[in-house]
């Protein structure tokens, strides 16, 4: 089975399965095409990690590749714009050596397959839906802000185009036949590693040929819990998983969480505000700063926490020395962000003419785009993956001739450095990275594969989708299509507009903030995607309907 965010992804990782391959094959498969049909969430120009479930092993492996700030990348380097829009931006693309790493450890068929899917859309062209051309119009003064993107990627258009447009990207087309052929030399340490390199340094960029060249994806293990009987299993840091960890750690204090009760999200939202505070605290780079992970991960802590909480009255959030949620909203709708007008005679080369721009739309760019998908196989493998390009399109700056965006990560790191943070922007540094794939056992078997975009939501919502598992008996399609909330700022939380009044009423009433979304499926909540492996041997999928996620199996 497959979940992910596009038919067509979900399609060509199907289809690797049934052409032989395996869950590691269909996953690169599935990675790439994504690539092609959401552009603006993901791709070879991003980050991301996975959780391997090898079945011959009986264990899960972490891929970490969430890349890594340039070796120029200093405080003094940035401002609010350069680190979120055009060359400065991007740390070390990681997905390529992600993908290709997990298919040379596990893999069967060849790169050329894989990537056989991916070519054919982005050379022949895909529709767009409607989520992709508003997505595309949304953008349009990004895109058009720098001129290696117009040819590149726009390849001249003068206007976005509709839905059900067929949408060509002819150079990323020769750029994944060229990783399909060549491996990830040619994009570290090859053509494309040059063309980046090249392209982004003409305009300021800090990006390296030995950044690229250096870079490794990184094994590592995982992060785990109990809950309810179930183990819980998460990325280390650099991933922030560690706060879902904590939120369930805390909420396992309770019985009877009847799912939509008053009292049942009152427990929830405070876990979740607890656990945030010490995401703030801690999160980031383990290599760079000591994590207390033991302590934050032992149920004796959770347990400590818990007596904060209060059974009938909303606990005050403690003051944050360096409030990031604002600064990284999450995926919101197109139609709830606020739009602006380009200024005239901005649009040019240089990263300074897309800044301006950019400023009278400042609070819309803040808003994060990413993917998650799963693969599960008939041998038990799982793949479980969430990739991003930061914000919609990245960076904004395509590489000359490649059809590549690059990440924007840059603009999840601190950079004042006269304010203490662990997550403050360094050399070669590893990002305070939010996402986090999660799978669930029970007595060592795999039952359940999740994860979503968000933002720093997903740290949120994906314990919300765990809960109407574990907690209310719910499958896997019932528990993401279930309303969700996020906290949008600190001490602020977004019901979507399924929760009843009274009920966010009464939540108030105990002093909590909650704002009711105008909107019953919002894309603020995230896009999750998920595979349930059932007590009886069959597999269940589950795609978000506030995406164009599709779930497929045979």
């Amino acid at each position: 089975m497959v979940a992910s965010a596009h038919p067509a992804s979900t399609q060509a990782g199907l289809d690797v399965l049934k052409d032989g391959g395996n869950a590691f094959d269909a996953a690169v498969a599935v990675a790439s095409t994504l690539n092609v049909v959401e552009p603006f969430m993901s791709g070879v120009g991003g980050i991301g990690v996975a959780l391997l479930y090898v079945a011959r092993e009986k264990r899960t492996r972490v891929l970490n590749f969430s890349g890594r700030a340039a070796s120029g990348a200093t405080p003094d380097q940035y401002d609010e714009q350069t680190k979120q829009i055009g060359p400065k931006a991007p740390l070390v693309p990681g997905n390529v050596a992600g993908w290709l790493t997990w298919h040379e450890k596990y893999g069967k068929l060849p790169r050329k397959r894989l990537f056989r899917d991916a070519i054919d859309l982005a050379a022949n062209g895909v529709p767009l839906t409607p989520f992709s051309s508003e997505m595309l119009a949304l953008n349009w003064s990004l895109l058009t802000a720098f001129d290696s993107t117009r040819r590149s990627f726009l390849s001249g258009a003068e206007k976005p185009a509709p839905a059900g447009a067929l949408f060509r990207q002819p150079d990323l087309a020769r750029s994944l036949s060229e990783i399909a052929e060549n491996g990830k030399s040619v994009f570290y340490e090859g053509r494309l590693a040059r063309s980046i390199v090249d392209s982004f340094a003409k305009q300021g960029g800090l990006l390296t040929q030995e950044d690229l060249a250096s870079y490794r994806a990184e094994w590592e293990e995982p992060l785990s819990t109990s809950y309810r009987g179930y183990e819980v299993r998460v990325p280390p840091p650099n991933s922030s998983g560690f706060q879902i960890v904590e939120t369930l750690n805390i909420l396992e204090g309770y019985e009877n969480l009847e799912y939509g009760a008053e009292d049942t999200l009152h427990l929830l939202i405070e876990a979740v505000k607890l656990a945030v505070e010490d995401r703030l605290d801690y999160g980031g780079d383990p290599a760079m700063s000591g994590i207390p992970i033991e302590r934050l991960l032992s149920k004796q802590y959770a347990a400590s926490l818990r007596k904060q909480i209060s059974l009938r009255t909303a606990r005050a959030q403690k003051p944050q020395r360096y409030p990031r949620e604002h600064l990284a909203a999450g995926d919101g709708l197109p139609s709830e962000r606020p739009q602006f007008e380009a200024r005239p005679g901005a649009v040019g080369t240089s990263a300074g003419a897309a800044r301006s721009r950019w400023q009278d739309g400042n609070d819309w760019w803040r808003h994060g785009l990413t993917t998650h998908f799963a693969v599960v196989d008939q041998e038990g493998n799982a793949v479980t993956v969430t990739q991003t390009l930061g914000n919609g399109y990245g960076c904004g700056l395509v590489a000359e001739g490649t059809g590549i965006f690059l990440n924007n990560m840059c603009l999840w790191f601190d950079i004042d450095p006269t304010v203490p943070s662990v997550n403050l922007i360094a050399p070669r540094k590893r990002v305070d990275f939010c996402v986090s794939p999660t799978q669930v056992f029970l007595n060592d078997g795999l039952r359940l594969s999740i994860g979503t975009p968000g933002s720093y939501g997903i740290l949120q919502t994906t314990a919300q989708i765990i809960c109407n598992v574990l907690d209310s008996g719910m499958n896997v399609q019932e528990a993401i299509e279930a309303p969700r909330f996020r906290m949008q700022e600190p001490g602020v939380m977004n019901f979507e507009g399924r929760f009843p009044q009274e009920l966010v009423d009464a939540l108030n009433a105990r002093g909590h903030t909650i704002t009711r979304l105008p909107q019953g499926w919002s894309r603020l909540v995230g896009g999750a995607h998920g595979i349930q492996l059932t007590e009886y041997d069959t597999l269940l999928g589950g795609a978000d309907p506030r995406r164009d996620g599709l779930a497929l199996g045979f």
